[in-house]
């Protein structure tokens, strides 16, 4: 799967909340300043031909929606994190993490509980 770059994640962001929407109707999602309407459309057509997004013609208008799901892209972007990241080692990016002085007790207690819960169902 291809990477995203920052402008392009935005957007599929938005296509992945609306479903489906007009250029027009992302750009009322995005936050201040808003971008050009030409410049979400070009953005918008980069994702189509990267095989992330889709279109319905309507008219003079498309119609756009995902076609890649926010759960596949988010398993393969984590995956691509913790390859370059973490050594290719969910171990070290778990590390990393449990050692920040800004995760909660409770956080940490709720990982260890679904760390608890998988080793439990891969045993089985």
């Amino acid at each position: 799967m291809k990477e995203l770059t920052k402008a392009e994640e935005q957007i599929m962001q938005e296509l992945w909340k609306l479903e489906k929407a007009y250029v027009k109707n992302i750009i009322e999602q995005l936050p201040e300043p808003k971008p050009a309407y030409n410049t979400v459309s070009t953005i918008v057509r980069i994702l189509e031909r990267k095989g992330f997004v889709s279109h319905e013609a309507c008219g003079k208008s498309h119609l756009y929606y995902p076609i890649i799901a926010k759960d596949n892209y988010k398993k393969a972007f984590v995956k691509h994190f913790v390859k370059d990241y973490f050594s290719n080692s969910f171990q070290n990016m778990v590390s990393f993490f449990a050692n920040n002085k800004e995760i909660s007790v409770n956080e940490l207690e709720e990982i260890q509980a679904l760390i608890d819960k998988q080793l439990k169902e891969q045993k089985k």
